[in-house]
C-alpha cells in the first residue's frame, strides 16, 4: 500500500514508480515499499522509511516537490551525522571509505614515500627477492615458482637460525609454497608490476628499477601496500570463507588502529568494533557443526586483517596471549609506519 502525504488538507499518494522519498534514487516499489512488506526489522530501507514518516508527522506540504525537498534535506543530514557504531564516522564517510578508499582525499591520503622500516615483513621479503633476482634475472622451476635454494636462503635470512629450525621442525622448505610469506610477497610484487617474467625468467621491471634507483625501499613500500589491498585476494592465504567484505573494509580497520592502537588491546576489541559497524556480514556465513557464523567471522577477521594484513605490512604488531595453537588470542598495537603511510584527515 502506497504511503499517504498531506497536500492542502487532501491526501496524496506516492506511486509505485515514483522516486522513493527516502532519497535512494530508486523507484519506490523497489525500495521502501518492498522493504515495508518484507517483515524486516526497522533497519536498512525500512528503517529509513520509518524515520522519514516520523519526521513528516504533523507537517503539511503543498506539493510532492516540497515533500521530496524535505526528504532530500533529511537524508543529507542523516548521512552526514556521526554514529557511535561507526567510531564517530558518518554513513557518508563510511561509504567513501568502503567504496572509494583511494579516491577520498578529504578523508585519507597515502604517502608516496615512507622511511625504510624493517618491521614491515613484506618489504624485507621483497628486498630478499629482489636481491635473488638481481640484474640478470632468476630462472624459475618447472612449475614457474622460485627455486628451492632461493626460498631456503630467504627463509634463513628472514627468520634467523633458531626460528628457521623451529619453523622447519616438521617439514623443510622444498618449494616456494613451503615459505608462504615469500610466496605471497612474490605474488603481490608481481601484481604491483615490480617483478615480471621475461623469456621464462623472473626479472625486476623497469618501473621497479627506476623507483629503487630514485627512492630505494621508501618508494617500493607504497606500491606493495596499494597492491596488497587492491589486487591481491586475501582469502588466498587462509581456509576461511571468501568474505570479501573484510578486505573491502581494510581502511576502516586501519582507522580503528589509528584511533585506538596506541595501547595494547585484545583482538576481540577490534572484532567487536567491526561487527558493531557491519553486523550484516554475519549473514554471509552458514553455521557449521563446530562454529557459529559469529565465531567464523571473528576468527577470519582477526587472522586475515590484523595478522595477515596489518602485521605483514608493518602497520601493527601482535603478541600471542595464549599458548594454545588451536585457540590463539592476541593483543594488538599499531606501529609508527601506520601514521606515516596512511594519513587520515578526519577531525575528532
Amino acid at each position: 500500500m502506497a504511503p499517504d502525504w498531506q497536500k492542502d488538507g487532501a491526501i496524496m499518494k506516492i506511486g509505485r514508480n515514483d522516486p522513493c522519498p527516502c532519497g535512494s534514487g530508486r523507484k519506490y516499489k523497489t525500495c521502501c515499499l518492498e522493504a515495508q512488506g518484507s517483515g524486516l526489522p526497522p533497519e536498512g530501507p525500512a528503517g529509513v522509511f520509518a524515520e522519514i514518516r516520523q519526521a513528516l508527522q504533523g507537517r503539511q506540504f503543498s506539493s510532492l516537490e516540497e515533500v521530496r525537498s524535505f526528504t532530500d534535506r533529511f537524508m543529507r543530514q542523516r548521512n552526514q551525522a556521526s554514529l557511535d557504531d561507526f567510531q564517530g564516522l558518518s554513513p557518508e564517510q563510511i561509504h567513501r571509505i568502503l567504496v572509494f578508499p583511494f579516491d577520498s582525499p578529504e578523508l585519507v591520503t597515502y604517502a608516496p614515500l615512507v622511511a625504510p622500516d624493517s618491521s614491515a615483513p613484506i618489504l624485507t621479503l621483497f628486498g630478499l627477492l629482489a636481491e635473488a633476482i638481481g640484474g640478470k634475472g632468476l630462472k624459475p622451476t618447472a612449475t614457474g615458482n622460485l627455486p628451492r635454494i632461493v626460498c631456503r636462503e630467504a627463509a634463513l635470512s628472514y627468520w634467523g637460525d633458531e626460528a628457521y629450525r623451529e619453523n622447519t621442525r616438521y617439514g623443510g622448505i622444498n618449494k616456494e609454497d613451503d615459505f608462504s610469506h615469500l610466496h605471497v610477497a612474490r605474488l603481490v610484487a608481481g601484481l604491483a608490476g615490480l617483478i615480471r617474467k621475461s623469456r621464462g625468467g623472473f626479472i625486476l621491471s623497469r618501473e621497479c628499477r627506476t623507483v629503487r634507483d630514485d627512492h630505494g625501499p621508501c618508494g617500493i613500500y607504497p606500491l606493495l601496500l596499494h597492491s596488497y589491498v587492491r589486487d591481491f585476494n586475501w582469502a588466498y592465504r587462509d581456509l576461511y570463507p571468501d568474505l570479501g567484505f573484510i578486505q573491502r573494509s581494510f581502511l576502516f580497520t586501519l582507522y580503528l588502529l589509528n584511533l585506538h592502537g596506541s595501547e595494547w588491546l585484545p583482538e576481540v576489541f577490534y572484532e567487536d568494533a567491526f561487527l558493531r559497524a557491519f553486523p550484516k556480514v554475519l549473514s554471509e556465513v552458514a553455521p557449521t557443526p563446530y562454529f557459529t557464523p559469529e565465531q567464523t567471522v571473528r576468527s577470519c577477521y582477526s587472522y586475515r586483517t590484523l595478522v595477515n594484513f596489518a602485521v605483514f605490512l608493518g602497520l601493527a604488531e601482535v603478541e600471542p596471549t595464549t599458548k594454545d595453537r588451536d585457540d590463539r588470542h592476541y593483543r594488538v598495537r599499531k606501529r609508527p609506519l601506520l601514521a606515516e603511510a596512511v594519513r587520515f584527515h578526519i577531525p575528532r
